[in-house]
C-alpha cells in the first residue's frame, strides 16, 4: 500500500534544501544509484515509491532525521516538514516558557 506522505514530504524536503531533480539524480549517483529525473518526478507526485535502501538515501540526503515522524507513522505527524533547525527552535520554545511571551512579541503573534 502506497503511504501519500511520502510524496509530499519528498517534494516539500527537495524544496526545502533548495535542489533540483537534476542535483537529486546527481547525489543519488555519488550514492551508486542511477535514477532518471522522471523517477524521481514519479515519486513526488505519488505514481511510485522508491525501495526501502533508496528511501533512506533519499532521507539523508534531505536531512530528515526523524523518518517515522515525517512520512506520516507517528500520531504527531502532520503535513508541516519542519528542517532540523525548525525543529530545534520550537523545542526551545517550548523548554523555555518564561521566555515565550518575548518571543511571541518580537514575532508579532498573539
Amino acid at each position: 500500500m502506497k503511504n501519500p506522505n511520502i510524496s509530499k514530504a519528498l517534494k516539500a524536503y527537495r524544496k526545502l534544501n533548495h535542489y533540483s531533480v537534476s542535483d537529486i539524480v546527481v547525489k543519488l549517483a555519488e550514492n551508486h544509484l542511477s535514477v532518471a529525473e522522471k523517477t524521481i518526478y514519479g515519486w513526488e507526485c505519488g505514481r511510485t515509491q522508491p525501495d526501502a535502501d533508496t528511501l533512506l538515501i533519499l532521507c539523508k540526503i534531505y536531512k530528515i532525521d526523524n523518518i517515522l515522524e515525517t512520512f506520516g507513522y507517528n500520531e504527531a505527524s502532520d503535513d508541516l516538514c519542519l528542517s532540523k533547525e525548525e525543529r530545534d527552535l520550537i523545542f526551545k520554545y517550548r523548554r523555555y516558557p518564561d521566555m515565550q511571551p518575548a518571543v511571541k512579541k518580537l514575532l508579532n503573534v498573539k
